[in-house]
C-alpha cells in the first residue's frame, strides 16, 4: 500500500496534477505550505579554504541557505541583484518546474537576468521528496559561490523505506582562486588559457590551502572559515548523509574512513540499496547514503574528497568524523584515503551500473521511443578558439529567451534550423584525435513532440590532445530521465539497445559520461516548456556543450513580464 502511494507521488505523468492540489481529504497529506526566503546577491571576501578572495554570497554566505520544504509545498524566493555590476539568474536544480517553465531560472533559455539592482521572484512547487541543489545560472556564477542546497521531506503520513536517526546535509564544491572573470577571458582567448585544476576541495564550504603557497596577507591558516568541516556522530546511531556535487570542474570520490555506505537515494529517487566503500560523485549528482556510527569511539576518523576522472593536481579534501565526547579538533591518527586510480573507467563505470531503481518504487520506461537523438561530444576549433560542440555545433544562447521567443513566435530571434540529430558514426574513430575544425556555432534547438518518448545517445571520444577523453556530466532540466545502459567505445545501434534495462532502470536528472564510453537515456517530453540539457562542467557549458529542447510550449499559460527584459522581449513590457 505504501509502495504504491509513494510510486504515485513519484510518477512524472500524474505529478502536473498532483503538485498542484492541495489535498485535504486523505489521512496521509495535510495542507501544503508556502515558504519564503528574502535573499540579497552580492559580492563578499570569504576564505573557505583560507584564502581570500571575492565570492558570490547569498546573505553573506557561500554556501547559500539550505531551502527545506515538504512534498507539494510552495517555495517563494524574492531575489535582489546587489552585484552592481553583474546579472543573475538562479537555477533550482532537479526541481522540475512543473507549471511553471519560467521559474526554471536559466538566463537565455526561460527568463531574461535579473539586473543589477532589480529583484525578482521565483515561485515553484516542489512535487516529490528528495535531496537537490541550487546554483547560478549566469555566466560562471556557480564557480564563484552562487549555490546551496535544497531538502525536500514526505508528506506528513508516509515513510520511507529505510530507517535513521539522523540526517545530515554535504556539499562539496571545488574552488579556485582567480576569478570567473580571469577564468572566462582565458576560455574565450587566442591562444586558449585553461582554467587549471582547483586550488582546494570544500566540504560544506570548507577546505585548507597551504598558506606558504600564498603572497602575504591574503591567507590566514588560523581564520574560523576554513577550519574543517566536522560530522559529529553518536556511538550506535544511524545516518542519512545527503551527499551533492557543485562542483564546477571536477568529479570526485567521497569516502569516511572505516565506515561503509548504503546508496538508498540518487536524485530524489529511491534506489536499490547497496554498499559502497566511497561514493563516485559528478557534478550535479545528489545521493542519500545510510552510515552507522559502528566504529571505535575513542578515535576521530578522516571523511576525504578525492578527485577522479583527472589527473589530480589538488590536495586531498579534509573533514573530520568525530565521535561524540571526542575532541573535534583532535585529528585522525591515520592518514587520509586516498581514494581509488584516478583513471581506473572501469571501477567508475561499474558503480554506475550498480544503480537501479528500489524495487516496489520503481517506474517502468517506455518500451520503445518515438525519436532517438545521438550527441556526439567534441572538442574543436573556431575561428581558433577552443570550443566544445555537439554534432559539430557549438551551442550559443541567443539575447532573447527561448521560451518568449517560441511562445510570442518571434521567428526571428535563434536559428530555426532544426540542431544535428545525429553524426557520421560509421567512419568517426572515437579513440583518435579527430581534426575537429569544422564546427560552426548555433543556437538552433531540438523541437520534440509533446507526450512522445524520446532517446538521447550521449557518445564520449577523444579531445584534441592524444589519449585523452574527458568525462562529462549532463544534466537535463525540468525531467527525470531513465538511464537505460552505459558502455565503453563507439555505441553501437543496431546491438546496444538490446543490452538496455527496461525492467528496473534508476531515473535520474544528472548522469556521468565515462571516458571514451556512452551513455543511453529516455524520457518522455511531457512538461510544457523549453529545457536546457548541458554539460554540468561550468567551463565546457560556457565552450558551447550544451542543447535545448522544446515541448509544448503551446500549452504554457501567460507568461510574467518580470521574465522578460531583455532582447526581443522589452515589447511585451506591460508599463
Amino acid at each position: 500500500m505504501m509502495g504504491s502511494i509513494n510510486n504515485l507521488l513519484k510518477s512524472p505523468t500524474t505529478l502536473l496534477i498532483l503538485s498542484l492540489i492541495v489535498w485535504t481529504t486523505s489521512p496521509l497529506v495535510v495542507e501544503a505550505r508556502v515558504h519564503h526566503h528574502k535573499w540579497e546577491v552580492k559580492y563578499q571576501f570569504k576564505s573557505p579554504d583560507c584564502f581570500q578572495k571575492l565570492a558570490v554570497t547569498i546573505n553573506g554566505m557561500t554556501p547559500g541557505p539550505t531551502i527545506y520544504a515538504r512534498q507539494g509545498d510552495t517555495v517563494v524566493v524574492e531575489v535582489k541583484n546587489s552585484l552592481f555590476t553583474e546579472n543573475v539568474a538562479i537555477h533550482w536544480h532537479g526541481i522540475r518546474q512543473i507549471g511553471t517553465p519560467w521559474s526554471d531560472g536559466t538566463e537565455g533559455v526561460t527568463q531574461c537576468p535579473i539586473v543589477p539592482g532589480d529583484t525578482f521572484t521565483y515561485k515553484f512547487v516542489v512535487d516529490r521528496a528528495g535531496t537537490y541543489i541550487y546554483h547560478g545560472h549566469y555566466g560562471m556564477q556557480r564557480s564563484a559561490g552562487l549555490n546551496g542546497m535544497i531538502i525536500v521531506s514526505v508528506p506528513d503520513g508516509v515513510t520511507e523505506p529505510f530507517s535513521y536517526d539522523y540526517d545530515r546535509s554535504i556539499l562539496l564544491n571545488d574552488w579556485w582562486h582567480k576569478s570567473t572573470y580571469e577564468q572566462a577571458a582565458g576560455l574565450n582567448s587566442v591562444p586558449f588559457v585553461w582554467i587549471g585544476e582547483p586550488q582546494s576541495l570544500l566540504i560544506n564550504g570548507r577546505g585548507n590551502f597551504n598558506c606558504s603557497l600564498a603572497g602575504a596577507g591574503v591567507c590566514n591558516a588560523t581564520t574560523p572559515d576554513c577550519s574543517p568541516y566536522v560530522l559529529t556522530m553518536v556511538p550506535g546511531k544511524t545516518y542519512r548523509l545527503r551527499i551533492a556535487s557543485i562542483a564546477s570542474l571536477s568529479a570526485f570520490n567521497f569516502e569516511l574512513e572505516g565506515h561503509s555506505m548504503t546508496i538508498v537515494e540518487a536524485d530524489g529517487n529511491y534506489v536499490e540499496p547497496f554498499v559502497v566503500k566511497n561514493l563516485n560523485i559528478y557534478s550535479g549528482e545528489t545521493y542519500s547514503v545510510i552510515v552507522k556510527a559502528d566504529q571505535d569511539s575513542s578515535r576521530n576518523y578522516w571523511a576525504a574528497l578525492n578527485v577522479i576522472t583527472r589527473k589530480p593536481g589538488t590536495p586531498t579534501g579534509l573533514g573530520i568524523i568525530n565521535y561524540y565526547l571526542n575532541s573535534p579538533k583532535k585529528s585522525p591518527p591515520t592518514d587520509p584515503p586516498s581514494g581509488p586510480i584516478w583513471n581506473d573507467t572501469t571501477y567508475f563505470l561499474r558503480q554506475s551500473q550498480a544503480i537501479k531503481a528500489r524495487q516496489g518504487y520503481v517506474t517502468p520506461p517506455p518500451p520503445t521511443s518515438d525519436r532517438v537523438i545521438t550527441l556526439l561530444n567534441t572538442q574543436n576549433k573556431i575561428d581558433g578558439r577552443i570550443k566544445w560542440a555537439m554534432n559539430n555545433m557549438s551551442f550559443t544562447l541567443p539575447d532573447t529567451p527561448y521560451l518568449v521567443s517560441l511562445k510570442q513566435r518571434l521567428h526571428h530571434v535563434f536559428n530555426q534550423k532544426p540542431a544535428p540529430e545525429t553524426y557520421d558514426s560509421k567512419n568517426f574513430d572515437v579513440f583518435g584525435v579527430a581534426k575537429n575544425t569544422n564546427a560552426t556555432s548555433g543556437n538552433s534547438i531540438y523541437r520534440l513532440k509533446f507526450n512522445s518518448t524520446v532517446d538521447i545517445i550521449l557518445q564520449n571520444v577523444n579531445t584534441m590532445t592524444v589519449n585523452n577523453s574527458e568525462t562529462h556530466p549532463w544534466h537535463l532540466h525540468g525531467h527525470d530521465f531513465w538511464v537505460l545502459g552505459y558502455g565503453i567505445g563507439k555505441f553501437d545501434p543496431m546491438n546496444d539497445p538490446k543490452k538496455y534495462n527496461l525492467v528496473d532502470p534508476i531515473m535520474k536528472n544528472t548522469v556521468p559520461l565515462h571516458r571514451y564510453g556512452w551513455t543511453a537515456l529516455r524520457f518522455r517530453a511531457d512538461n510544457p516548456g523549453v529545457w536546457a540539457f548541458h554539460c554540468h562542467i561550468e567551463a565546457h557549458f560556457f565552450m558551447g556543450m550544451g542543447v535545448v529542447f522544446e515541448e509544448g510550449v503551446a500549452k504554457v499559460g501567460r507568461l510574467p513580464s518580470s521574465i522578460m527584459g531583455c532582447g526581443e522581449t522589452k515589447r511585451f513590457l506591460r508599463h
